[in-house]
C-alpha cells in the first residue's frame, strides 16, 4: 500500500545551523523525524522526492530503477540554471549509468584499490610530515586549511593524476567556483571550460610523452577522447582534494571542541574506527545524491513514479538510531569515536559509491593522527563563532581554521 506524504516540502539545499555547524541542517533532521520519504523543493522551482531514512537511501543508491544519468530531463538539480551548462560537456562516469559508467570507472579502479593505497601510506606520511614542518617552521600559529588540510590531499591527487602541483592555485580556485551554489552560471561555465581545457591540453601532452600517472594511462587509450579523459580528470582532481581537505579541517575543529576524544587517534587499533565515526558524523555531502526513477517504485510506503526525481539524503541516513545508537553509546547526533560506524554512507552506496574512499581513509587517518601527535597543544586561535564555514558549497567545509600550538 502506498501513500503520499502530507508534510511541508523541504527546501533544497538547506543551510546548517550556525550554532551547530557540525550537525546536519535542521530542516533535514526535522523531515527525517516525520517521514522516511517526503517532498522537496529545488532552487529552480521544481519539486522532487527526498529520501531521508537509511533503508530508503540505500535503496535509491543501489536499485537500478533509479538512474544517476544527469542528462535525464527530470534529474534533480541542486543549483538553479546549471542543467544546460552540464549538458554542454561530456559527463563524468559518476553521472552515467551502466554499462557506460562501469566501462569508464574500470579504467581507474585499480589506482584506488585498498592494496594499492596501503602501499602509498609511507608516501602520504612523508607528505603530511613535510606539510607540518612547513606549517610550524618558525611560528606558533597558522591557518590549518591553507597550510595543512588543503595542501596534503592536493599534493597526493596531483601525484596520482600527473597534474603539476605548482598549478594548484589555479585548479583550487576554479574548483571553488564550480562547487559554490552561489556562483553565477557564466562564471561556472568559464571555470568548467578552463579546467577542461587545462586538463585536455595536459592529456594531449601526455599522449605524446606519457608518464606513470593516471592521466598518462588514460591519454594513450584509443577508446577515450581527450575530452572524456579531461572529464574524468576533472572529477578525480576536484573530488580528490576538496572532500578530504574539508574533512581534515572540520574534523580538527570538531575534535578541538571535544579534546577528551582526541586520545583515540593515538591508538592504532582505534584510529580506523574513529575516522569512520568522523565521516558518519560530519557527512560533508550534506545536500544528498540526486537520482531519477526510471519506472514506478514503492519507496518507504510512498509511490515514486517513473520520471520523478529523488534525492538520497546521506546526512539523515547516517543518523539512524537503530544502526548507530545503543544504550552504551552517545546519541547519534553526537560524536563518539568509540561508536561502530562502519555502515555509514558518507561515501554513498551501490555501484556509484566513492571510488577514492580507500585513499580518503588513509589520508584522514595519517593526517589527523600525525597532527595531534606532533601538536599536542593545538588549539583554536579564534572564537568558534568567528570560524568561517563553507555553507555555500555543495561539499561542506571551512574557509579557514586559525590555530595555535
Amino acid at each position: 500500500m502506498t501513500s503520499t506524504p502530507t508534510t511541508r516540502a523541504v527546501p533544497m539545499p538547506a543551510p546548517r545551523d550556525t550554532g551547530c555547524p557540525f550537525s546536519p541542517p535542521p530542516a533535514y533532521t526535522e523531515a527525517a523525524a516525520t517521514a522516511a520519504v517526503t517532498r522537496a523543493d529545488l532552487p529552480g522551482g521544481e519539486s522532487c522526492w527526498l529520501a531521508t531514512g537509511y533503508a530508503e537511501v540505500r535503496t535509491v543508491l543501489s536499485d537500478r530503477r533509479f538512474s544517476a544519468d544527469i542528462r535525464h530531463p527530470a534529474f534533480p538539480m541542486l543549483v538553479a540554471g546549471r542543467r544546460e551548462l552540464i549538458l554542454a560537456s561530456p559527463p563524468s562516469f559518476l553521472r552515467l549509468d551502466d554499462p557506460e559508467h562501469a566501462r569508464q570507472r574500470r579504467m581507474v579502479t585499480g589506482d584506488f584499490l585498498v592494496k594499492r593505497v596501503e602501499a602509498m601510506r609511507p608516501g602520504i606520511q612523508r607528505i603530511v610530515d613535510e606539510a607540518l614542518d612547513r606549517m610550524t617552521g618558525g611560528r606558533d600559529g597558522a591557518d590549518l586549511v591553507a597550510d595543512f588540510a588543503l595542501p596534503v590531499p592536493s599534493l597526493v591527487i596531483c601525484l596520482l593524476l600527473g597534474v603539476p602541483y605548482q598549478d594548484r592555485d589555479r585548479f583550487q580556485g576554479l574548483s571553488r567556483t564550480l562547487l559554490s551554489k552561489h556562483s553565477p552560471v557564466e562564471e561556472v561555465s568559464a571555470a568548467q571550460d578552463e579546467l577542461l581545457d587545462y586538463l585536455g591540453d595536459l592529456t594531449s601532452r601526455k599522449r605524446e610523452e606519457p608518464g606513470e600517472d593516471i592521466l598518462s594511462r588514460l591519454a594513450v587509450r584509443d577508446d577515450l577522447t581527450p575530452r572524456e579523459v579531461a572529464a574524468t580528470g576533472l572529477l578525480l582532481l576536484i573530488a580528490g582534494h576538496e572532500t578530504t581537505a574539508n574533512m581534515i579541517a572540520l574534523s580538527t575543529a570538531l575534535l578541538l571542541e571535544q579534546p577528551d576524544q582526541i586520545p583515540r587517534l593515538a591508538d592504532p587499533a582505534a584510529l580506523p574506527g574513529a575516522v569512520e565515526e568522523l565521516l558518519r558524523h560530519l557527512t560533508i555531502v550534506d545536500s544528498g545524491l540526486p537520482r531519477v526513477a526510471l519506472e514506478d517504485v514503492e519507496l518507504g510506503g510512498t509511490l515514486i513514479r517513473a520520471g520523478e526525481g529523488v534525492i538520497a539524503l546521506l546526512s539523515t541516513a547516517n543518523q539512524d538510531e537503530e544502526l548507530f545508537g545503543g544504550a552504551d553509546r552517545r546519541p547519534v547526533h553526537e560524536l563518539d569515536l568509540d561508536r561502530d560506524a562502519r555502515r555509514h554512507m558518507a561515501f554513498g552506496f551501490g555501484v556509484h559509491q566513492c571510488l577514492g574512499q580507500p585513499l580518503a581513509r588513509a589520508e584522514l587517518q595519517i593526517a589527523l593522527a600525525t597532527l595531534f601527535r606532533r601538536l599536542p597543544g593545538l588549539r583554536l586561535s579564534a572564537p568558534r563563532e568567528e570560524l568561517e564555514f563553507r555553507s555555500e558549497a555543495l561539499i561542506y567545509g571551512m574557509r579557514s581554521l586559525p590555530v595555535t600550538w
